[in-house]
Formats: C-alpha cells, sequence, structure tokens
C-alpha cells in the first residue's frame, strides 16, 4: 500500500472532528491564488472557526443568522 493510500486509510477512520481539522490543515497547505493567508479575512475566518471548536453556544444555524440579519436591516 503506497503511503497515500495508508495515509488517507487514517485519516478516514479518525473521528469527525479530528477528520475535519485534518482537512483544514491540508487545504490550508496547498497553493492558492484565490487564499492568500496574510489576508485579515483568513485569519479572522481561522479565529472564527477556533471559537465554534470552544464555544458551541457562539454556533448559529443558517436560519438564526439570517433571522438575525433581517433585525439588522429594519
Amino acid at each position: 500500500m503506497s503511503v497515500a493510500a495508508e495515509a488517507e486509510q487514517l485519516a478516514l477512520s479518525l473521528p469527525l472532528a479530528d477528520r475535519a481539522k485534518l482537512a483544514e490543515k491540508l487545504i490550508v497547505s496547498l497553493p492558492s491564488p484565490f487564499v492568500d493567508e496574510d489576508d485579515d479575512w483568513v485569519e479572522e475566518a481561522l479565529r472564527r472557526d477556533r471559537e465554534m471548536d470552544t464555544d458551541p453556544e457562539t454556533v448559529m444555524t443558517h436560519e438564526e443568522f439570517f433571522a438575525s440579519l433581517r433585525e439588522h436591516i429594519k
């Protein structure tokens, strides 16, 4: 079995939260013309992701977010 196939098999056996963290690290490690890690929005997105991991009470559903947005627009 190749190293990549073995790594994939091990990764897929991880719990969901660990797979998500691994996926994030792998995606961030890829070069991309669309994402510059120095961009403030990338750091903000990562900060919010960490916040949701440490305090799930801060998480909003899609419906809650848009309801809140509609309230602020009024």
